[in-house]
C-alpha cells in the first residue's frame, strides 16, 4: 500500500483491530497483504485459527463488501495463503455479523480455523 492510500484508508482510532493493523497493539501477525493483516487468534477455537482482517475499518463483512470489494476478495485470497503456508488444504472461512452471531469486535474479519475437529458444522 502506498504512502499516499494509506493515508486514504478508513480506521477507528478506538478500535482493536485498527490499532493491531497499525502496530499500536502487538499480536502475532502471519501474513499481510496491501489490504489486509492477517493474525493469530488469541483464544483458538481450532489448532490454526487465524483472523484475517482489512486495514480499512468496517464493521462487518457486508460492510466491507460494499465498501470495498477487492479487500473483500484479499481477505478470502489471504486466509487460503496463510491455510496453505501452515500445511492445510482442507479449512474453513467464517464471517460472524452482528453480536447475536457472536461478533465482539466491529471491524470486519473473517476466522480461517483449520486442522482437528472444526467447530461451526454446517450442512
Amino acid at each position: 500500500m502506498t504512502a499516499e492510500t494509506a493515508a486514504d484508508v478508513p480506521t477507528d482510532p478506538s478500535c482493536l483491530f485498527c490499532k493491531i493493523v497499525a502496530g499500536e497493539i502487538p499480536a502475532e501477525v502471519v501474513h499481510t497483504t496491501e489490504r489486509t493483516v492477517a493474525f493469530r487468534d488469541i483464544a483458538p477455537k481450532a489448532p490454526l485459527h487465524v483472523l484475517v482482517v482489512p486495514r480499512e475499518h468496517q464493521p462487518d463483512a457486508a460492510a466491507i463488501a460494499e465498501s470495498n470489494p477487492l479487500a473483500t476478495a484479499e481477505m478470502v485470497t489471504a486466509a487460503r495463503a496463510v491455510a496453505i503456508a501452515e500445511g492445510h488444504d482442507d479449512y474453513r472461512l467464517v464471517f460472524n455479523t452482528g453480536a447475536g452471531a457472536g461478533q465482539t469486535v466491529f471491524h470486519a474479519h473473517l476466522h480461517l480455523l483449520a486442522g482437528g475437529d472444526l467447530p461451526f458444522a454446517a450442512g
